[in-house]
């Protein structure tokens, strides 16, 4: 049956269900610039760009895309750039011709990217330059690639302190590359005019890559329609106008960020403040500078902007909207963003399959770690994983979800979407793959991934709920939890922890398991404590606890996770 409680703290003045564009994306920004052609889309580094130029930018690149370059509507072309100004117009010019948009992680190294183009079936690549590397050995896939600088959009005039990515000049096309390789500039240049445009919103817009929960790379097929879905809902539910200034830290390859902190102020009209290398200072100074009004993070990135020294001497009242996802905010950290900023921090849930949100906090009358409320026209419930019986308040099971969001399946895999999709009263519902219960109120918690459950001597124990209490440490700025074999328990938790820099070398790891003992039931709290200098992170910032897993397993020889 499905869940209404929540509908009682909707948000006053929004509708519960929205009518979505029939146009496709880009058009969006076609319209955006008919409208409001000398005002501000971007600000690069020192560089402002004009919602009249970057459409025209769009037009050329996308010309060159179709025209030189042979590239036919739902053709897959992969973008393999981090945030920048090529990033957006290539995006745009893409969807321009009617082809699909292939976002690739930029920190993907050659054996991964070999098999995202093999199974997009990409042969077009639009890259930059500090990543060509990793294209050469790939070129026997694809018929051509473009080079480029973000040099070339940003302004060398010490105003910024610029990533030394940014700061690079083009370099030149080495000879025996020059047929298969040119130069951004050089394809803008090309003077090539695009035909129509014939998208409608059941087209393919755009192929992301998820691992999920198996860890096998799938394409997740986006519409336009479904594309869409998310770009009107997230701005009317954030509050976006077109004064809105909208700080663009996360990467755009990643659907929270390309949803949120692209296609939702284009679509708006807002002005983007773009970084192309995360900076907590920088951050803080452009806030301050541009007086950015809205800004969409993840928690670990949050957790680095509170940590930032001096950073209640910056100027950050015109902050209206900061949210996210992707993980809990502790509730440590969310008191200090409180406090700091003035305002809360708006958690909200998605997937790369819903294209980013399907449940988000009313601002007005957001719960703390707490995925909140299904979002314009979502159908979302708990369901047992195996038997899939609906369940009641406050039942963890798994969680699936229906809406205008959801994907239309996996790119070329039939056999995953046989598992991903299940019927329920006759409609069709995405399994998300995660654990959680929903409350008295319809508001939804993520307990967690499924397959990362840690289990102690028969006891479930949740990583993100160890965690959230390992945050409330003052002297702890980062923290992963996982669990490692034990002869006598079967599984035990460890937490790998970052300390604060002034407190490393002041507290010993038994420090640490003594307090956490004093803080949760005996069969939760780490009996292993490992400090480390840093976690890794994937390109959209979040903490990549399968490798930490992983790693952990194989140094007791251990191979599955």
């Amino acid at each position: 049956m499905k869940i209404t409680s929540h509908l009682q703290f909707w948000p006053k003045g929004l509708p519960h269900s929205l009518t979505l564009p029939v146009t496709p994306v880009h058009d969006n920004l076609a319209v955006t610039a008919r409208r409001y052609p000398d005002k501000t889309a971007i600000y690069y580094y020192g560089r402002t760009i004009s919602y009249a130029f970057l459409w025209h930018q769009v037009e050329a690149f996308a010309g060159y895309l179709q025209v030189a370059l042979g590239v036919k509507a739902g053709q897959r072309v992969a973008l393999y750039l981090q945030n920048s100004p090529q990033y957006i117009i290539a995006y745009y010019a893409i969807l321009r011709i009617d082809a699909v948009v292939v976002p690739m992680n930029p920190m993907t190294l050659t054996a991964e990217l070999d098999l995202y183009l093999r199974d997009s079936g990409a042969t077009v690549i639009v890259a930059g330059q500090e990543l060509l590397q990793y294209v050469q050995p790939l070129f026997h896939h694809l018929r051509h690639v473009v080079v480029a600088a973000y040099s070339d959009y940003a302004l060398q005039d010490g105003s910024w302190s610029l990533p030394n990515v940014v700061a690079r000049a083009a370099a030149p096309i080495p000879p025996d590359i020059a047929e298969m390789v040119t130069a951004w500039t050089d394809a803008l240049a090309s003077g090539y005019t695009p035909g129509p445009s014939h998208a409608g919103a059941n087209d393919i817009a755009v192929l992301p890559y998820t691992s999920g929960t198996t860890g096998i790379a799938k394409g997740c097929i986006h519409t336009h329609s479904t594309t869409q879905a998310n770009i009107v809902g997230g701005a009317l539910w954030s509050g976006l106008t077109t004064d809105s200034v909208v700080l663009s830290a996360l990467p755009l390859f990643h659907v929270t960020g390309m949803e949120h902190s692209m296609n939702a102020p284009i679509f708006c009209g807002a002005t983007i403040v773009l970084m192309t290398r995360w900076d907590r200072e920088v951050a803080a100074a452009m806030i301050q500078r541009y007086q950015c009004s809205h800004w969409k993070c993840i928690s670990t990135m949050l957790i680095d902007f509170l940590n930032t020294p001096n950073l209640r001497h910056y100027a950050l009242s015109s902050l209206c909207y900061i949210g996210g996802g992707g993980a809990s905010v502790p509730a440590a950290i969310a008191e200090k963003c409180r406090d700091i900023l003035g305002i809360d921090y708006i958690e909200g849930y998605g997937l790369t399959e819903t294209m980013s949100t399907s449940h988000v906090n009313p601002d007005h009358r957001a719960k703390a770690q707490c995925a909140g409320i299904p979002t314009f026209d979502v159908d979302a419930r708990v369901v047992h994983p195996e038997t899939l019986a609906e369940l009641g308040v406050r039942e963890e099971g798994e969680i699936v979800v229906r809406g205008p969001q959801v994907f239309k399946g996996y790119w070329n895999r039939p056999d995953e979407d046989a598992k991903a999709f299940v019927d329920i009263e006759g409609e069709v519902f995405f399994r998300t793959g995660d654990v959680g219960y929903y409350d008295e109120d319809g508001y939804f918690f993520i307990v967690d991934r499924a397959k990362r459950m840690i289990n102690v001597a028969g006891f479930k124990v949740w990583p993100t709920e160890v965690e959230s209490i390992l945050y409330k440490h003052p002297d702890i700025e980062q923290v992963c939890v996982i669990g490692v074999p034990d002869e006598r328990r079967g599984q035990t938790v460890k937490a790998l922890v970052v300390l604060h820099p002034d407190r490393r070398g002041a507290l010993t790891e038994r420090d640490i398991i003594d307090w956490a003992k004093s803080q949760m039931a005996a069969y939760k709290y780490p009996r292993i404590v490992e400090f480390v200098d840093s976690l890794p992170m994937s390109g959209s910032g979040k903490i990549l606890w399968r490798q930490l897993q992983a790693e952990a397993m194989q140094k007791t020889g251990e191979n599955k996770l």
